[in-house]
């Protein structure tokens, strides 16, 4: 059996963004693991896709994308096991374009697992929370142990500073992911006759 395929979603397409300093800790993170958890880790950036505000006609449940920048992006969710979704909290909510992005796939997203690395100015847990609702929506299992990074705390102007609690927090997200990812693959081999 292959190894399973975990996209760290950056969530931001924001100018001067965390995301890119968050993600990048993530990766290394994660990928310190790769070998144990049997998981390759890759980061997956939204704003590479430029997906305008919502542009398809169809309800993306019916899976008839009309424009080139939705089947790449479908073509890229769909190769992944599940997610680690790197999600800055704006207004108490998800970013829009992580949202937008989204809002783009249905079938892509089902039966996989995602956990969340959210930050903010206390913690983007508010953020990942509004991300658990709609994960449900998609049939995407979200993994109980998150990291929430406080700006300022647990980042500075050079990345991520996280010690101690947080590191525990990511490990033990990686950890349930990697079980519910697997189990889930399982569940779509069998599904899907493979």
């Amino acid at each position: 059996m292959t190894s399973l395929r975990i996209a760290i979603v950056l969530g931001s397409t924001r100018p001067g963004r965390k995301a890119d300093a968050i993600g990048r800790w993530a990766l290394q993170r994660a990928s310190n693991r790769a070998h144990e958890l049997d998981v390759t880790f890759e980061l997956v950036d939204i704003a590479d896709y430029a997906l305008s505000h919502l542009d398809e006609p169809i309800p993306a449940i019916m899976g008839r994308y009309s424009h080139a920048h939705t089947m790449a992006w479908a073509k890229t969710i769909a190769s992944f096991d599940g997610f680690v979704f790197v999600t800055p909290e704006y207004n108490h909510s998800t970013s829009g374009a992580l949202k937008n992005a989204i809002d783009f796939l249905f079938a892509e997203w089902n039966d996989k697992a995602c956990g969340f690395v959210s930050y903010g100015v206390q913690g983007g847990q508010r953020a990942a929370e509004h991300l658990r609702l709609i994960a449900g929506e998609l049939k995407l299992a979200d993994v109980r142990s998150q990291v929430a990074l406080t700006l300022g705390v647990d980042t500075d102007d050079s990345g991520v500073i996280a010690e101690g609690r947080q590191l525990q927090a990511f490990d033990t997200m990686l950890n349930e992911l990697a079980g519910w990812a697997r189990a889930l693959r399982s569940l779509r081999e069998t599904r899907d006759g493979r």
